[in-house]
């Protein structure tokens, strides 16, 4: 079996969940990277040895050994080494959020389209096997109406996180706060669960952070296109930072998912397997999920992801999340800014990106 190549290009903290994330994959290997400090490339190459270390962008998207890049720079910083990638022909992950705007969310899609290549936007969520279990119950109907969908993610982050990445906490490299650089996750995931966004109404804040432009801490109430109403929570604020929760209810069902364990299920009708489900995952198995160490999160993950895309690659089906999904999380993110900026009701689909107010 012939080995895919990754070429990694950022090589900052999160290119190191990757890199282990591909340790575990049968059939892949990283072998080149890039990223345009040296230093960072250096300490990269030292952790991961054999990998080759380029000086230039084109370098690297010039190596036949490269079929996949994955995207691990800053969050605005994704859409120019995406679109490189793509015209390069080769296949491309982009780690959260797949950008900042709609249009730069655009141009990676267009790019992408536009070569025929495949793209991969980074929700490690989604193959959690206990929101699996969650989302197979809401396709099954054993909820009956959906009613109300609830995310939180209370989280603590220091002031030193802001300080030291330079670009955190900016709106040109990190796009906003606390909902777009830590929510995300749950974002993507009530969308998952509950459908498409109709409209949202928000309020966000800066409360314990000094030297940052963004949000660190915002509540918004959702309504859906199925009529169900919800609610998403967010804060980088909340000391010493919680385990994030989901709360899915309709009708007929009810699950509560904190982490990757279910603290409640229960439905109407029961059926032999729920009891199976709460004995496997209320044991604790979700770990702090960064809660208020951002490096203290699970490679599994992203290992499931980037499995299941390498798999689409060679068999050449859609992957089980598609750009256009990573495109969705960004826009309901947007519209909870833009509501906030001018305290009005905002309604989905955006026609363009909202302007932030000077």
């Amino acid at each position: 079996m012939a080995t895919t190549g990754f070429g990694i290009v950022g090589c900052g903290m999160i290119a190191n969940f990757h890199s282990e994330a591909l340790k575990h994959i049968k059939g892949t290997k990283i072998v080149a990277c890039f990223d345009t400090r040296s230093e960072s490339a250096d300490r990269f190459v030292a952790a991961n040895p054999g990998v080759k270390s380029y000086s230039k962008l084109e370098q690297l998207l010039a190596d036949p050994a490269v079929e996949i890049v994955t995207i691990c720079t800053p969050s605005g910083a994704h859409m120019e080494p995406a679109v490189q990638a793509a015209n390069a022909g080769k296949h491309v992950i982009v780690e959260k959020p797949m950008e900042i705007t709609l249009k730069r969310c655009d141009a990676i899609l267009n790019a992408c389209k536009k070569n025929k290549v495949m793209l991969c936007p980074i929700f490690p969520s989604r193959f959690s096997p206990a929101n699996i279990v969650l989302k197979e119950a809401i396709a099954e109907g054993r909820f009956g109406k959906l009613t109300l969908g609830d995310t939180y993610v209370k989280w603590w982050r220091s002031q030193e996180y802001y300080d030291q990445g330079g670009w955190r906490g900016t709106w040109a490299l990190d796009g906003g706060g606390a909902y777009m650089n830590q929510a995300i996750h749950n974002v993507d995931l009530l969308q998952w669960f509950m459908g498409d966004v109709a409209e949202v109404c928000a309020v966000t804040a800066t409360l314990a952070h000094e030297r940052i432009e963004v949000e660190d801490i915002g509540v918004a109430a959702l309504k859906f296109k199925n009529g169900a109403v919800g609610t998403i929570e967010a804060t980088t604020a909340a000391w010493p930072g919680h385990l994030k929760k989901t709360e899915i209810h309709g009708t007929k069902g009810s699950v509560v998912v904190e982490q990757d364990d279910v603290l409640l299920w229960k439905f109407e009708s029961a059926k032999p397997k729920d009891k199976a489900i709460m004995k496997k995952f209320e044991k604790g198995v979700g770990g702090t999920g960064g809660a208020s160490d951002p490096k203290a999160i699970s490679y599994v993950g992203h290992m499931e992801q980037i499995k299941d895309f390498v798999k689409a690659i060679q068999t050449g089906t859609a992957p089980k999340i598609t750009g256009d999904e990573g495109r969705k999380a960004v826009e309901i993110i947007l519209a909870i800014y833009q509501s906030a900026w001018t305290g009005k009701r905002v309604s989905l689909p955006l026609a363009k990106d909202p302007k932030r107010p000077k």
